[in-house]
C-alpha cells in the first residue's frame, strides 16, 4: 500500500502567540532590531519542508524494501532536512530548563539538546539568504555556528526564549560568509564597510518604492556615512573580479600582470643597494684606523650595532665614568661626519 504523501500545510500561530523583541548580537544587517514571533508551541516539520516520494505499489508476496522511501540518489541537503525532521522540538518549560542547566553546570549534553532542537531554525532563516549563495548547506553550516554562540551566551534569567535570541547571531554568521565569499576579493574589511555592504541595496531599494533617485549624496544621508564611501562601495559591487593573467589583446604574452607596478626593487636598484653598502664598509674600516682603543669599542658597541649597549656596561668594561662614555660617543659621531663628508655623496646613501 502507497505510503501517503506527508501534507505541506503549515499550522497557524495560536492566539497567545508569544512576541519578543530582541536586540541584535552582532550589527551587521540592519540599525534597527527585528521582531522574531515565537509561538509556544512550535513545531519544526511546520518550517522543514521535505517532499516524500510516492511509493509504487507492490504485490503482497515482494519484500519489504527499507530504501522505498528515500531519494535515489545521494542529496546530502535532502538528507540533512530529514534528519532534522526527526527531532522533537523542545516546549518552553523544557527549553528553559535545559537551557538553565547549561548556563548553571555547562553541562555538554544539555547544549547538544538545545542545538538539536533549533536545528530547524538555522534551516529557516538560510533560506531568507539563499538567493545570495549557490549551495544552502554552507548557509546552514555558518547558522550553525552562530547558533552553537547563542548557547554560549544565552542567559536564561531573561524574558526572551532561546529561538528569538539565537535569531541575531545565526543571521550575523550568515551575513559575514556571505561578504567574506561574495567576491574572491573582499569588499567589506572593516565594520563600517560590512554593514554599508549589506544595507546599501536595501536603502536604495526603499528610496525608489519612494519615488527617489537613490543618488551617492542622498544614500550618504540616510545611512549617516561619507559620500565617498558610497561611490567606492558601488564601484566594488559594480566592478567584476579580473584575473591577473587574462589577456589584454590577441598577443597571448600580454596579459594584466605585465602593466602591474611591482613591489619589488628592480635590478639597478639592488646593484646601486649594493654599492653603497661596500662603499660604506670600506669608509668605516678607514675611519676605524684612526681611532684609540676606547673610542673603536665605543664605535662598534655603540653605532654599528642594531642593538647598543648601555652606557653602564661600557663604563664598567672600559673603566671609565658614563658620562665619559657618552662624550666619546658624541665626539664620534662629529669626527665619522667629518670623515665621510666629501667622500660618499648623500644622494648615493639615501
Amino acid at each position: 500500500m502507497a505510503r501517503p504523501k506527508k501534507s505541506s500545510a503549515k499550522k497557524t500561530a495560536p492566539d497567545d502567540q508569544v512576541v519578543i523583541e530582541v536586540l541584535p548580537a552582532l550589527e551587521e544587517e540592519e540599525t534597527t532590531p527585528e521582531i522574531l514571533e515565537v509561538s509556544d508551541d512550535v513545531d519544526a516539520l511546520d518550517v522543514i519542508e521535505i517532499e516524500e516520494p510516492i511509493a509504487e505499489t507492490a504485490d503482497a508476496t515482494d519484500e519489504p524494501d527499507t530504501n522505498k522511501y528515500y531519494p535515489t540518489t545521494y542529496n546530502p541537503l535532502d538528507l540533512y532536512l530529514r534528519e532534522v525532521s526527526k527531532i522533537k522540538p523542545l516546549s518552553k518549560e523544557e527549553e528553559k530548563a535545559v537551557a538553565l542547566k547549561y548556563f548553571q553546570t555547562k553541562d555538554v549534553i544539555a547544549a547538544r539538546t538545545l542545538i538539536q532542537a533549533n536545528l530547524w531554525l538555522v534551516i529557516k532563516l538560510a533560506r531568507d539568504y539563499q538567493n545570495a549563495a549557490r549551495n544552502l548547506l554552507d548557509l546552514v553550516q555558518e547558522g550553525n555556528l552562530g547558533l552553537m554562540e547563542a548557547v554560549k551566551n544565552f542567559d536564561p534569567f531573561r524574558e526572551v526564549r532561546f529561538p528569538s535570541y539565537a535569531t541575531w547571531w545565526i543571521k550575523a554568521y550568515i551575513v559575514r560568509y556571505l561578504i567574506a565569499n561574495f567576491r574572491m576579493v573582499k569588499i567589506g574589511t572593516t565594520q563600517a564597510q560590512r554593514k554599508l555592504f549589506f544595507n546599501l541595496k536595501k536603502e536604495k531599494e526603499k528610496l525608489e518604492r519612494q519615488g527617489f533617485f537613490p543618488a551617492p549624496k542622498l544614500l550618504a544621508e540616510k545611512l549617516d556615512v561619507r559620500e565617498s564611501d558610497i561611490v567606492e562601495m558601488e564601484q566594488r559591487l559594480s566592478a567584476n573580479d579580473m584575473s591577473v593573467d587574462a589577456p589584454l589583446s590577441d598577443n597571448p604574452d600580454s596579459d594584466m600582470l605585465s602593466i602591474l607596478p611591482s613591489n619589488q626593487e628592480s635590478a639597478e636598484e639592488l646593484l646601486a643597494d649594493k654599492q653603497s653598502k661596500e662603499m660604506l664598509k670600506e669608509n668605516f674600516a678607514a675611519f676605524e684606523k684612526t681611532l684609540n682603543e676606547k673610542e673603536r669599542v665605543i664605535f662598534h658597541e655603540r653605532l654599528l650595532q642594531d642593538e647598543k649597549a648601555t652606557l653602564q656596561e661600557l663604563s664598567d668594561k672600559l673603566l671609565i665614568s658614563k658620562e665619559r662614555v657618552r662624550q666619546i660617543e658624541e665626539r664620534l659621531l662629529t669626527k665619522l661626519k667629518d670623515f665621510l663628508t666629501g667622500k660618499i655623496d648623500p644622494l648615493e646613501i639615501s
